[in-house]
């Protein structure tokens, strides 16, 4: 009997219709364990017409996901042979998955099922992003199940689905029941209702096998209590296949069984049934719930747990079609280390090629767990192997340790050629982790060892390593040279990888000599890694594409190249290189005056413990400039950012620094002498006076006696205010859309050119700013000036930006900061920051005196 569950059957007929009529959605319909979301949409799938195609797939609790696991399921369902195209693809996902797409769409109104994301392994999760960015003009229902719990794997599939577009996803509740639902049951089955709900508190589940259990005596205190009772009315036969079963994730299949138990099996499994702890469904048979399985696998000895998955594995290893990863799952299970050194690698190497990453570093930290008996050469491959699926994922130091082995184990082996990469790896992972010192160090050892050994591949990487690291600091010439020596090599050797990954530094170098020739190359770059599906060089080639534009102030051209770059990182599962494209998004959503999204956009990066320094940086200055502009603590980021700075002096990050050390000291909040030098510092190591606009720019304004230089060959409106044309100046700015930027190109005006600077500043909410410029307005003489920001906005009578007035009226309807949250769309720690500003700026300690005093100035 299903009950109080009629409101979300008719959510879901409603969504069934839209994408009927060619309005696909994805359904989200999440709750604890055991509150009965399966139940629900197999009580939704029942009542569904015939002609109405239901593909049904799910994820298993693997020790590691299997990737693509429930892909694979849909397709089998369809009848479509997903490893072919697998093959046919050449494992690039996006074309894999517009393929599913097409045969999910081809079967006309349909309805997709994937229950227990929350197991889902990387790609899977990728998977339903595509799906879900692209289901509304489909046929399809996505209806997917989740649990609402704090796990790792919970908080994964939040991510991913905070990535659908919100009109294209609608979650689905699924409460506990009622008391007077329990009480209902309860009377049918004539047992306590009061006492089976206490016990409960309304999981279905556990309602449900308490009222199957025998009625005299005390109630079973929880469901594996509940379980265990009505197994050991089992007979001893079928409680040994009860036994067997529980080590099999989500669901046994029958002919497994067979093999596992023999021809006994099917009598004992018909006595599991009959007695309501297995469920038979013709090809295999499943526990009713996932807590009633684990109750029972977790009741085994540890010596009966490694039979019965030593038994499962070599029943399961007659079947060619069975997936690695379940083999590894039991191989792990029985302790059968021979099988686990056999097949860990492999599966690492299968979930990679289909992008499941995070899933691939699992299998080698399992292989690795147990290679100590392995030839010293495998060994090192998986270490290698490690290292590199780490570095995807963003687990540098992870990465950095495991190449260390790696190189170690290389050197011992004599191999010269594979320690000289390692080296070359090794560079790489530090720069990533911000040690510039190091980067160079290992780079420079890893060329001088390989220019010892014949030519190869690996030489010609690093070279086009110690190229990268040279355009980092923007060394040109060296960048140049070392990059041609890479070209060279990789065209001779037919490396399209390496050549379009030292094209990439050539072209960032190119564009201070040769804007156009610069552009070229990033471009040429770009489409070879596209081409040959080279994602982390296609990744870089559409970071550094954007970052040229950013410098030459192209807006538009910026946007794009950002836009597609942090999709394809999405798709690809990059999340390295997602993160340092959302910094540099931030940066340019602040210069257009977006601040509230530029805000939000950076702390989904600064928010998440596991981004690297590296990665950090871009989103670091967005924010620094922002709070520093809102009045906001910017101190503890400001710090941040300069002890990055002590591991390597690079141009590339210095220049904001220098920046935000600048805008500081212009509103008297910083020192003025080390703001100079940092600039001085800045341009001393400026390979072209383009680098140096911004800069030139904060001098004239802290120092305006100074010399500004020769300003050829900067941007636009940089060289125009250097040169007093500052109405020029501002025109293109506004042109630009960079309302701050215009502001301080007005300020070099006549007295309405500042006073309209004045008012663009009090609109974007930067009030010590505003305030900094009153106080020159009146040093020059000005008078009349307005006190503060205009009675319009009552809001900025405190200093309150848009979305904090938007948190502040939440606040005052009692919403918590998790239901700010998902009200605004935005991360918890993101509403963390907007209350504490909140709470600073009305001078409140508590919520409910911030609400009483917005209260009482009329602010809400």
């Amino acid at each position: 009997m299903l009950l109080e569950r009629q409101p979300q059957l008719q959510q879901m007929d409603a969504l069934l219709a839209d994408a009927t009529g060619g309005r696909g959605r994805v359904a989200v319909v999440s709750g604890e364990a055991g509150a009965g979301k399966t139940a629900l949409v197999e009580a939704f799938a029942n009542r569904l017409d015939d002609g109405l195609t239901v593909l049904r797939s799910a994820c298993e609790d693997l020790s590691i996901p299997d990737p693509l696991g429930p892909l694979h399921d849909l397709a089998r369902n369809a009848q479509w042979e997903l490893s072919r195209a697998i093959d046919d693809r050449q494992v690039q996902r996006l074309p894999l998955f517009s393929e599913a797409l097409d045969v999910f769409e081809a079967n006309g109104p349909c309805l997709l099922i994937i229950e227990d994301l929350h197991w889902a392994d990387d790609a899977t999760l990728d998977f339903v992003r595509f799906l879900g960015r692209r289901i509304a003009n489909t046929h399809i229902l996505l209806l997917i199940t989740a649990r609402t719990d704090r796990s790792e794997g919970q908080m994964r599939v939040r991510r991913a689905l905070g990535e659908i577009p919100a009109g294209n996803a609608v979650r689905i509740d699924v409460p506990l029941l009622s008391e007077s639902a329990v009480l209902s049951l309860a009377a049918t089955a004539e047992r306590d209702g009061d006492a089976i709900y206490r016990a409960s508190a309304g999981n279905a589940f556990f309602v449900t096998e308490l009222l199957a259990a025998e009625g005299d005596g005390a109630l079973p205190a929880s469901v594996r209590d509940a379980v265990l009772a009505r197994a050991e009315k089992l007979s001893p036969g079928a409680r040994s296949m009860l036994d067997a079963v529980s080590v099999f994730p989500r669901r046994a299949d029958a002919w497994a069984l067979s093999g596992l138990c023999g021809i006994a099996a099917a009598g004992q499994l018909a006595e599991c049934v009959a007695n309501g702890l297995l469920e038979d469904f013709g090809d295999g048979y499943a526990f009713r719930h996932e807590i009633a399985r684990t109750a029972i696998e977790m009741a085994l000895t540890p010596s009966k747990r490694r039979e019965y998955n030593e038994r499962a594995l070599a029943a399961l290893r007659e079947n060619p079609q069975v997936a690695t990863a379940r083999l590894v799952h039991h191989a792990v299970e029985a302790q059968n280390l021979d099988v686990v050194r056999e097949l860990a690698p492999a599966a690492a190497r299968e979930a990679s090629r289909v992008g499941a990453h995070r899933d691939a570093v699992g299998y080698y930290e399992v292989a690795l767990r147990y290679a100590d008996m392995l030839p010293v050469e495998k060994r090192a491959e998986l270490y290698e192997g490690h290292a590199f699926e780490c570095h995807l994922i963003g687990r540098v130091d992870a990465a950095m340790e495991a190449q260390g082995r790696a190189r170690q184990l290389r050197q011992a082996l004599g191999d010269r050629v594979k320690e000289g990469d390692s080296l070359r790896c090794l560079s790489r992972f530090a720069y990533l982790l911000g040690d510039r010192g190091a980067a160079d160090r290992f780079g420079e050892q890893a060329v001088e060892l390989l220019e010892t050994a014949p030519d190869s591949a690996e030489l010609a990487m690093a070279y086009s390593n110690l190229s990268q690291l040279a355009m980092l600091a923007e060394r040109l010439e060296d960048t140049l040279s070392l990059g041609g020596k890479a070209v060279e090599l990789a065209e001779r050797l037919n490396r399209p990888d390496i050549l379009c990954h030292a094209l990439n530094n050539v072209g960032a170098a190119g564009q201070w000599l040769d804007f156009t020739k610069g552009r070229r190359d990033l471009a040429r770059s770009l489409g070879i890694a596209l081409s040959g599906n080279f994602q982390e060089h296609a990744a870089r080639a559409f970071t550094n594409c954007a970052c040229v534009e950013m410098n030459r102030l192209n807006f538009k051209e910026a946007a794009s190249f950002l836009g597609r770059g942090i999709a394809y990182c999405i798709e690809n599962d990059l999340a390295t290189w997602r993160d340092y494209m959302r910094g540099v998004q931030a940066q340019l959503l602040l210069r257009l005056g977006l601040w509230d999204d530029a805000a939000a956009m950076a702390h989904e990066v600064v928010d998440d413990e596991a981004t690297t320094p590296l990665v950090r940086y871009p989103s670091l200055v967005a924010l620094a400039r922002l709070r520093i502009r809102r009045g906001d603590p910017a101190e503890p980021i400001v710090e941040e950012m300069r002890r990055f700075l002590d591991k390597g002096m690079e141009l590339q990050r210095l220049v904001p620094f220098a920046g935000v050390m600048a805008e500081l000291a212009w509103l008297g909040e910083g020192d003025r002498d080390e703001a100079l030098h940092l600039i001085a510092l800045a341009e001393g190591l400026a390979p072209t006076r383009a680098v140096f606009g911004e800069l030139a720019t904060w001098r004239r304004l802290l120092s305006p006696e100074s010399d500004p230089g020769e300003a050829d060959g900067m941007a636009e409106p940089h060289r125009l205010q250097l040169v007093g044309d500052w109405r020029a100046a501002a025109a293109l700015w506004t042109n630009m859309g960079a309302p701050f930027e215009r502001a301080l190109a007005l300020l070099q005006g006549d007295e309405a050119a500042r006073r309209e600077a004045l008012d663009i500043f009090e609109a974007l909410g930067a009030r010590p700013v505003a305030q900094h410029v009153r106080g020159l307005l009146r040093q020059s003489g000005v008078s009349h000036i307005a006190r503060g920001p205009r009675q319009a906005t009552r809001a900025n009578q405190a200093g309150l930006t848009q979305r904090q007035m938007e948190v502040l009226q939440l606040i005052e309807r009692g919403f918590s900061n998790k239901k700010i949250a998902a009200h605004l769309t935005i991360s918890p720690k993101t509403v963390d920051h907007h209350v504490s500003a909140v709470l600073g700026k009305l001078e409140a300690v508590s919520r409910g005196e911030a609400a009483a005093a917005a209260r009482a100035s009329g602010l809400v």
